[in-house]
């Protein structure tokens, strides 16, 4: 019968390989499933793999073959690390509580692969007795476990765990870790966490040189809504100038009318950047926003009036078209130039004459080029 049972594995194998084979995979994976028990230890086997996509198939099938959990066991206690790892994975997602006492002992592995998938494994089964073991993770020699620590604590959403998450946001030394950390806080969306969310946005380690780690920061603090409002409006003091312009950038993109007035007296920071910001959170308002932003057009800076010029062509209203083409003779250069780049973005009847008069003007060539380019955009518009 060797015969018989090398042609199953074949059959089988040749199967797995389909899994990567957009016309055939449908079918691969019914036929997988279907054969069950006789298909798992192949698919097991197959998962000491770099093809993420195939990984991904063939849990998808492990999880659903009943009575796969004996031969997922035995790969977790014996397998290849990698195979170790997916296999925790698996179990996660099969949710089977009898397996909680072999995913708690990978937890202690000697192989980061699979303490972290371990954790990530038991955050699935959604047993909140598991969280003192997890603990202890936050505090892993290894970056992949720690996030994953993050993860799966964080997923319970427990206010008791903050404290021990924020430790890990505002103390790891490796921003992949904190950002795993933000995340894991945000998600709970609980009031408690707004006050380290605030410490993160304060500490340079989050934001210096690290722009994709703010990104996530941003978004992290953005899912607590209106909640983060006050604090939020309380950081546009903040005596740090990048924290007044993120403070000014989240504040726009929360939206709340309640930012508008404080928003408005940002226009005249010492440092434009943060201007800047808080003219573009004001023009996120649309009309809502406008007339601030027009009052500090007459402003006599000449740096707060270029970044009203620039913030303007963002806000749809009747009103900008006109004040662009008074800003065409603005004293300053700078602006003109500016203003001339603006109105390629806001189509305007209004705007041809002043532009053309520019554009045959040639005593400027760069501003001459320009307003023949806004011309072009006004007449397409």
């Amino acid at each position: 019968m060797d015969w018989l049972s090398g042609s199953k594995k074949g059959e089988i194998n040749k199967l797995i390989q389909q899994l990567g084979d957009s016309g055939y995979r449908d079918f691969a994976i019914e036929e997988l499933t279907r054969r069950g028990s006789e298909s798992t230890p192949y698919l097991i086997a197959a998962l000491h793999t770099e093809d993420q996509d195939l990984v991904s198939a063939i849990q998808a099938i492990l999880v659903r073959i009943p009575g796969a959990e004996s031969a997922l066991v035995v790969a977790f206690q014996t397998a290849h690390p990698i195979v170790r790892g997916w296999a925790a994975e698996i179990l996660g997602r099969r949710r089977d509580r009898a397996t909680i006492p072999l995913l708690l002992s990978g937890l202690n592995s000697d192989y980061f692969t699979v303490r972290s998938k371990s954790a990530l494994a038991l955050s699935e089964i959604r047993d909140p007795s598991i969280i003192p073991n997890l603990l202890p993770l936050l505090r892993d020699p290894h970056a992949a476990v720690r996030s994953a620590a993050c993860t799966a604590v964080g997923s319970f959403r427990k206010p008791e765990t903050f404290d021990e998450i924020a430790n890990v946001l505002l103390e790891d030394q490796k921003i992949e870790v904190r950002q795993s950390a933000v995340r894991s806080l945000a998600e709970a969306r609980h009031p408690a966490v707004i006050p380290y969310l605030m410490d993160a946005l304060r500490d340079s380690f989050w934001w210096y040189e690290r722009e994709q780690a703010v990104s996530d920061l941003f978004e992290s603090i953005l899912k607590m809504g209106e909640m983060i409002l006050d604090p939020l409006l309380e950081a546009l003091e903040d005596p740090e100038r990048t924290v007044r312009k993120f403070s000014a950038t989240l504040l726009g993109r929360i939206g709340h009318p309640r930012a508008i007035e404080p928003l408005a007296n940002s226009l005249y920071d010492l440092h434009h950047e943060v201007g800047r910001a808080a003219a573009e959170a004001l023009a996120s308002f649309g009309s809502q926003g406008l007339d601030p932003l027009l009052d500090a057009l007459r402003h006599p800076e000449v740096g707060v009036r270029s970044i009203i010029v620039d913030a303007l062509a963002n806000v749809q209203d009747a009103r900008v078209a006109p004040e662009l083409i008074r800003s065409l003779t603005d004293p300053d250069r700078g602006i003109r130039k500016q203003a001339i780049l603006s109105l390629k973005r806001v189509p305007d009847s209004r705007a041809l004459s002043a532009l053309q008069g520019i554009a045959a003007d040639r005593s400027d060539r760069e501003l001459s080029a320009l307003a023949k380019q806004a011309l072009a955009a006004q007449q397409a518009g």
